[in-house]
């Protein structure tokens, strides 16, 4: 159970790699049909149809590059669910393993699929290609979730090792909501294509508070590209998407540096805080990168990766300090020194 959950983890993660690599090289329409090209399972029998396309619109969004990298990110989809099947069959034998949590994992797979189509079939309308990106970290945690509950000691051991401070695990919750919300900055970004938009740092077009217009750049259904009432997207509305998405990147690095280092205090917590503060260092970096070069393809997928991986931690960190605490309550109770009432008492 834990190899296949391994695997399905690893694969979870080179999925959401590879979107950001459909999405940097502008492939999403590259097959514009779904789920194959063309009504093919693959390019190859849509070689024709795809010239086609390309002798008609030569800088169009269809090319036989663009149509292998869409269809393999499909190819990996359809791995994906597969191995999520399968945890459902395996798990169910296994008794540490969660049934329900295994079929959640499976009909959040089955939606994200359709997202998926979605993308396509609405022409990669930036509110569903947004929320494709969240369900991806979604499925992330589910599937962590999973592994969480297998790493968990039978009943009875011993889980003093892990008892650590309330503030952690509280201030964990808190960097999972933080980095989440700062994903869907992110992916608003990518989805509106607006990572150019500022080209100096820290600040933005030379000014501290450049020229935004955050009610055109934030309305959530619009054509891409567009205004809700069909207006060309103005670049004051990239603007105020960008540096929105850059404001809230020091508030979640404050956050993560704090949490790191109350984290690294504690022997069971030490490597996933270790791991909060290279992961952050790793998008500071990316994301300047992708200011100042540009916005080039291994900056960019390392950018939305590092986001999962963060995103991972800190939810690994909280169920961490959480199961700590709970040990350190059982311990407290067990040896008669927790009183009926005490806050100890109502939080357990």
């Amino acid at each position: 159970m834990k190899r296949l959950l391994a695997v399905t983890l690893f694969l979870t993660v080179d999925l959401i790699l590879l979107g950001s690599f459909v999405r940097v090289v502008d492939a999403g329409l590259g097959c514009p049909d779904w789920p194959g090209c063309y009504g093919h399972t693959s390019p190859i029998g849509a070689l024709d149809r795809i010239r086609e396309e390309m002798a008609s619109r030569p800088d169009g969004p269809v090319t036989v590059f663009k149509a292998w990298v869409e269809m393999a990110h499909r190819y990996v989809a359809s791995g994906l669910g597969l191995l999520i099947i399968a945890l459902v069959v395996v798990g169910w034998r296994s008794p540490r393993a969660s049934t329900p949590l295994a079929l959640a994992t499976l009909g959040w797979v089955i939606l994200q699929g359709m997202f998926g189509m979605w993308t396509v079939t609405m022409r990669l309308q930036p509110a569903i290609v947004t929320a494709h990106l969240l369900g991806a970290l979604i499925l992330l945690g589910l599937l962590l979730a999973q592994w969480q509950r297998l790493e968990q000691p039978p009943p009875g051991a011993d889980e003093s090792a892990g008892a650590v401070d309330p503030a952690l695990a509280r201030m964990a919750g808190v960097v999972v909501v933080l980095v989440f919300v700062q994903a869907a900055l992110g992916a608003w970004v990518s989805s509106n294509y607006a990572t150019l938009a500022c080209q100096d740092f820290p600040r933005c077009q030379g000014q501290w508070w450049p020229t935004m217009d955050l009610r055109a750049g934030f309305q959530g259904w619009r054509p891409l590209g567009q205004t809700a009432d069909g207006q060309m997207l103005g670049f004051a509305a990239l603007t105020a998407i960008h540096y929105v998405h850059r404001l809230v990147a020091y508030v979640v690095l404050a956050a993560v540096g704090w949490v790191a280092w109350r984290a690294r205090r504690h022997f069971a917590t030490r490597a996933l805080g270790n791991a909060l503060i290279m992961v952050a260092v790793m998008q500071l970096a990316t994301g300047l990168t992708n200011v100042f070069l540009q916005w080039p393809a291994p900056a960019a997928i390392l950018h939305t990766g590092g986001a999962a991986v963060l995103f991972g931690s800190a939810l690994m960190l909280r169920w961490r300090a959480r199961a700590g605490l709970r040990a350190r309550m059982t311990a407290t109770a067990d040896s008669g020194l927790l009183e009926p009432g005490s806050e100890l008492s109502v939080t357990r």
